[in-house]
């Protein structure tokens, strides 16, 4: 479903300035700067609405989280929610993620999350879907030793062919499930994820772990 255009929208992102990164080559090798004490660099790809994004922060004040959304009318949404909640640890780019590695530095991320991204239906559109190892080549550039991928969706077809794609860049997995909210909610949901487990339709999760 298309994003509804936002009213006002470069006012209201400008009044979310300290938590925009503007110029994210300008950060490269030095995303830290923005917090210092920070233990770990987390980067979710596509945060939407940034509930996950959020969540996540809140329950990893330890970490600098940094979400990459190129739909402006959903990123301004997480950044809002963001400042309301006082959060100081997320930052957000809006950002094309197959730029990725023009804006980290190798082995500079700790942990991707990537939740319900397209699935890019059919063989002839696999190379634009976040898990085709294409992609998993700059995941793999930017994550350090033992980094690990986060994915999670609803979509049956894209889990499976992502289970073949990340052994194509030396991911090894684990935490492999079908089901993951079978026996009771399992983590931060997005607000996709609620509706879909609210209609009974499973989610489908997996943890990639980097390996040399």
């Amino acid at each position: 479903m298309r994003m509804r255009k936002k009213k006002n929208l470069l006012s209201r992102m400008e009044q979310c300035d300290s938590c925009w990164i503007k110029e994210p080559t300008l950060h490269r090798g030095k995303w830290k700067e923005l917090m210092p004490e920070a233990t770990a660099v987390f980067l979710e790809l596509g945060c939407g609405k940034g509930r996950f994004t959020c969540e996540t922060a809140m329950n990893h004040p330890d970490a600098l989280f940094i979400a990459v959304e190129r739909v402006p009318d959903a990123m301004i949404i997480g950044m809002e929610r963001a400042l309301q909640l006082g959060l100081k640890n997320v930052f957000f780019v809006d950002a094309d993620v197959e730029k990725l590695n023009e804006y980290f530095m190798p082995e500079e991320v700790d942990r991707i999350y990537i939740n319900f991204c397209d699935p890019w239906p059919g063989q002839k559109h696999a190379k634009r879907r976040l898990t085709h190892e294409g992609f998993l080549k700059r995941y793999y550039a930017v994550l350090n030793q033992k980094g690990q991928i986060h994915f999670k969706t609803d979509n049956k077809d894209l889990f499976v062919f992502s289970l073949f794609q990340f052994p194509k860049v030396n991911f090894a997995l684990n935490e492999v499930t079908y089901h993951l909210h079978e026996k009771g909610i399992q983590g931060v949901m997005t607000d996709y994820e609620e509706k879909f487990h609210e209609q009974g339709m499973p989610i489908h999760r997996c943890v990639a772990t980097k390996t040399v």
